[in-house]
């Protein structure tokens, strides 16, 4: 048993090297100025116009982004099962296969897609419907959060439905139940780990995000995820970047400890 522990030791060194220290220096700058002086502004620099601005925009295009997926992925859940094609695996396969391709290349393959003179364009006005102007734009924006994050909805939300006992989906209907009250008052309250998951896997990504924003939104809008971005980088105060880090994180984490509680209380209850 003492040999096995060994093992463990390259997992150790890499949390301890890439994870903790890398944070605790992110603490330690966000609570220090320039001179190495405790402070809170780092942090409180959240309140500001500029980054309070930045937040809610960032806050709201994560909550419109977690809706459409979640929207888009449980009625697909539902598809998949109910066409029973007995491959979970290939499946899953058809999922994730757009994610094996480079993650700046499909967010620049969809800005030429949705460019003024882009793929899209061109196909409505040959239908002879209105081009639309949806490059650098929140617009654009949206539909490449969406096009990034949607399998990380669908997969937790498919597992979880798949999981769901056809026994008990049969007794339903042999109750009388419909099948929009089947899906409502069985299948929802059943899959909600499933569904917990998928906004917790969507929406955090979403929300710290910032180069969908670079390339979609060609640099004219600033979500938090930039603003973080530009203090490291470009103006390289480490100490105002760390601070909203932190603050950012702190915010990320309620949202978790509440969505993880929502789950424990609503997992596995059956409404009639």
């Amino acid at each position: 048993m003492s040999k096995r522990r060994y093992l463990s030791v390259p997992y150790v060194v890499w949390i301890i090297g890439f994870t903790i220290l890398p944070l605790v220096m992110i603490l330690v700058n966000a609570f220090t100025d320039g001179g190495g002086q405790f402070t809170l502004e780092n942090v409180l620099a959240i309140f500001e116009p500029v980054h309070r601005k930045a937040f809610l925009l960032s806050l709201v295009l994560a909550l419109v982004c977690t809706a459409i997926c979640l929207v888009l992925s449980y009625p697909l859940a539902l598809i998949l099962r109910k066409l029973n094609l007995g491959r979970k695996g290939f499946i899953i396969l058809v999922v994730i296969l757009p994610m094996w391709m480079n993650f700046v290349l499909r967010i620049m393959a969809l800005q030429l897609i949705l460019a003024r003179n882009g793929i899209l364009n061109m196909i409505l006005e040959s239908v002879g419907l209105p081009t639309q102007h949806w490059s650098n734009s929140v617009i654009a924006i949206v539909i490449g959060m969406v096009y990034d994050y949607l399998p990380f909805m669908i997969l937790p939300i498919y597992n979880a439905v798949m999981e769901i006992n056809e026994d008990v989906i049969e007794a339903a209907r042999d109750l009388g139940a419909g099948q929009s009250k089947v899906v409502t008052k069985i299948m929802l309250p059943l899959s909600f780990p499933g569904i917990a998951s998928g906004i917790t896997m969507v929406f955090v990504p979403s929300l710290t995000t910032f180069a969908i924003s670079d390339i979609l939104g060609g640099g004219k809008i600033q979500l938090i995820g930039n603003i973080i971005e530009q203090e490291f980088i470009t103006t390289m105060n480490w100490n105002l970047g760390s601070g909203l880090s932190i603050a950012l994180m702190v915010f990320v984490l309620i949202s978790m400890l509440f969505t993880m509680k929502s789950d424990k209380e609503g997992s596995g209850k059956v409404v009639w």
